[in-house]
């Protein structure tokens, strides 16, 4: 991450950007954080419209406080929640009777 104090930054816009690469550039002001030029690379539209949507943001928000809770649910408590469950293959059901397990 480059700083680069609100002084400093005497160059246009668009030279900052095209220097990016993969490095986020942060304008500050007395040491505090102003503004930030963040390469988009390899990001879709939809992730960098949630990233800023308040519904989204406030859904992010109760979701880390239900983790810090420990109100968390395993990978199989999911999948039994959300999935259909599917008809038990009697065929086979038989044939594990007749086998003894």
């Amino acid at each position: 991450m480059k700083k680069v104090t609100i002084r400093q930054a005497s160059r246009s816009l668009a030279q900052y950007a095209a220097e990016l690469d993969d490095e986020i550039v942060v304008v500050t002001r007395r040491n505090r954080p102003l503004a930030a030029l963040v390469p988009l690379r390899n990001v879709d539209r939809e992730s960098l419209a949630l990233s800023s949507h308040p519904e989204f943001l406030k859904l992010f928000k109760r979701a880390r406080r239900e983790i810090a809770a420990g109100r968390t649910l395993s990978l199989q408590e999911v999948r039994d929640r959300v999935l259909p469950r599917r008809p038990r293959n009697r065929r086979l059901q038989r044939a594990a009777l007749r086998r003894g397990t």
